[in-house]
């Protein structure tokens, strides 16, 4: 069966994410226009030239730097904490650094849904929709105000829930 415009490009972006070097999580970032045509794709993890933090040892022994000796200092933070001790860029930034043209920019297809500075930074372009399958829940509420208050589409799957919808709700 063909998969919904949503399930392929979520899938796409579960793929991209798969390229992550992050120990912390792992986050594939979609970028389409309005013909839904993919303009950049970005995952998290070190910039260029460092080394990956979850480049490991085969070694199942605790702590995690033993594991894995190129781990940066966030790397065993929980989620939302340290986040200025982590190296890793994060998915939406480096598609959005592959993005030839941020006008041309219609959704962002997200494997989880953006912290408040990539937030930002998607508001400064043409993109008018954020479709992603997990909450990251230390942003959440103030990500989902912040784009629906600009007039956005804010969108998680399976559940299809718009944001703009379930706001009129009592």
């Amino acid at each position: 069966m063909r998969p919904s415009i949503e399930e392929y490009f979520l899938s796409l972006a579960a793929l991209v994410s798969t390229r992550a070097t992050c120990l912390r999580r792992s986050v594939g970032c979609v970028l389409v226009d309005k013909r839904r045509h993919v303009l950049a794709t970005g995952y998290n993890g070190v910039a260029a030239g460092l080394p990956h933090c979850n480049a490991s040892y085969r070694i199942p022994v605790p702590p995690i730097e033993t594991i894995y000796p190129n781990a940066c200092h966030g790397a065993s933070a929980a989620s939302g904490t340290k986040l200025d001790d982590c190296q890793a860029i994060h998915a939406e930034q480096n598609a959005l650094l592959q993005c030839r043209d941020v006008w041309e920019i219609e959704t962002a297809y997200v494997t989880v849904s953006p912290c408040l500075t990539c937030t930002k930074l998607l508001l400064n372009t043409s993109c008018s929709q954020i479709v992603f399958t997990e909450r990251y829940e230390a942003h959440y509420d103030q990500v989902r105000s912040l784009w629906l208050g600009a007039g956005r589409s804010f969108k998680q799957y399976p559940d299809w829930q718009d944001a703009t919808i379930e706001a009129k709700r009592p």
